[in-house]
């Protein structure tokens, strides 16, 4: 059974642009739990040595991908999730 790509609804697994075009907690759980991965949650305002280097991989991850941050004056999902991050 494949995850959902949804951002509405009970049981969504990601958020809208508007909350920050990340996945919820429950994605990131159901997601884990299937492929076996450590997905974690967004690290905006990093505490530790290890969270501080996740942020500055994605970031430099993120930034490097092809596609505008806004389009019409609106956030595009690259943009939300880069703004969550605080990148």
């Amino acid at each position: 059974m494949a995850i959902r790509k949804t951002t509405k609804g009970k049981g969504r697994n990601y958020l809208s642009i508007k909350e920050g075009a990340g996945m919820t907690a429950v994605g990131r759980k159901r997601y884990n739990k299937k492929t076996g991965s450590n997905l974690q949650a967004p690290a905006p305002n990093p505490k530790t040595k290890k969270d501080k280097g996740r942020k500055k991989s994605f970031c430099a991850r993120m930034s490097g991908v092809k596609g505008p941050t806004s389009k019409g004056g609106k956030l595009t999902r690259k943009g939300a999730a880069l703004k969550r991050w605080k990148c």
